[in-house]
């Protein structure tokens, strides 16, 4: 998971997550990585439209936005 992180970051690519959150529901994200830490990720997120910070431990699933043949420059 790293790797597609670090390179989301450096090529703008968006991507898709979904993601649980602490009241256990269960949400699919599209975001732009910002930064990348032992725990957590910060990254703008296109549903919510702001910057939002991501528990590493609660992604279930991570990958390149499929529709998206554009980089955001968030």
């Amino acid at each position: 998971m790293d790797g597609l992180l670090f390179r989301a970051i450096e090529e703008h690519m968006p991507l898709e997550m979904i993601y649980l959150a602490a009241n256990q529901e269960i949400s699919q994200r599209k975001l732009i990585v910002k930064e990348v830490h032992d725990d957590y990720i910060r990254a703008y997120c296109l549903t919510r439209k702001q910057m939002r910070t991501f528990k590493r431990e609660n992604i279930l699933s991570i990958m390149p936005e499929s529709r998206s043949k554009h980089r955001y420059l968030h």
